[in-house]
């Protein structure tokens, strides 16, 4: 089995036999993970660029494990104390990278549509890791997978998501990745911060937490994106949490477990208090540890369509 695309470029380019075989290769890195000695050479003599344009803890040190686990030639390179700074072109600086002959580029760029853009211009895999407010694929997979591994099949499961939606681009992966595994896909925030037409998307929307709450299986929240909001779509924050924010009180009063998602980083106490992100409902550190599994499959299955 191969993956359909030589590039992850999103979720949206990608099939549901692509996402069973990534989780499946996954499960099997899963397995690697949890041995004393949690290396293996798949990567073996392949470079991989690390190209972050955008602040990153989590996403960066994932991967950079991920590739390191797998024995990869790591760069890391950030926009911050580079030539971008000088005036650079994007092309530029990944073709000066590329001619140290680099095989794969992880790349985290603030405008969309930068990865599909590089992988027109150069010969490299690209696996993108989050485009300005269009997509974060790894990030669905890897909630896709941390669900699977409570939940089982996805399919006719109802996944609701809370929280920023307009300015996330883990909200739309999420959505894309959902729907073709078969979920039912609910959104839930202030009126103000649901994107107009996402019904289009085939997802429900609903503006009372509670609601939400009693209906789904799952409660994946998001954190509010204040550094790409450049106007005020909620009164304050204390206001948003009081009607938007899920608290123990609130999940207390539902007479059903729901397991709880967050894709980090966690604002305490404004999408999601400590008391329910520390609960046992949460399973926020297991998809920390997930992540590193799913992006070593997906970097492993396309090293593997490169020797083809």
């Amino acid at each position: 089995m191969q993956l359909s695309t030589k590039h992850l470029l999103g979720i949206k380019n990608i099939t549901e036999t692509d996402i069973h075989l990534i989780f499946e290769t996954a499960d099997k890195f899963k397995e690697v993970l949890n041995r004393p000695i949690k290396k293996v050479p798949s990567l073996r003599d392949v470079t991989v660029a690390n190209l972050f344009f955008e602040n990153s803890t989590r996403t960066r040190i994932s991967f950079e494990l991920a590739e390191k686990r797998l024995s990869a030639d790591v760069v890391n390179f950030s926009a911050s104390s580079s030539s971008v700074k000088k005036g650079e072109t994007l092309l530029d600086t990944v073709q000066n990278i590329l001619s140290m002959k680099v095989d794969m580029v992880v790349m985290r760029h603030p405008a969309p549509g930068a990865p599909l853009f590089l992988s027109r211009h150069i010969d490299a895999s690209i696996i993108n890791a989050g485009d300005g407010t269009h997509e974060h694929p790894t990030q669905a997979l890897l909630d896709a997978f941390s669900m699977r591994e409570q939940l089982g099949d996805l399919q006719g499961k109802n996944i609701a998501i809370f929280g920023d939606i307009q300015h996330s681009r883990v909200a739309l992966s999420n959505i894309f990745c959902l729907k073709k595994l078969g979920a039912n896909v609910k959104v839930c925030g202030p009126p103000t911060l649901i994107p107009k037409h996402i019904d289009k998307l085939g997802v429900g929307v609903e503006y009372d937490v509670k609601k939400t709450l009693e209906w789904c299986d799952v409660a994946n929240v998001l954190r509010i994106q204040l550094e790409r909001q450049d106007i005020k779509y909620f009164p304050s924050l204390r206001e948003y949490s009081l009607y938007f924010g899920i608290n123990k009180q609130i999940l207390s009063g539902i007479d059903k477990d729901i397991i709880v998602m967050h894709p980090g980083p966690i604002n305490r106490g404004v999408e999601i208090t400590s008391d329910v992100a520390d609960s046992k409902h949460s399973i926020i550190l297991q998809q920390v540890e997930n992540g590193v599994a799913i992006r070593m499959a997906i970097l492993y299955l396309l090293a593997e369509l490169r020797k083809v």
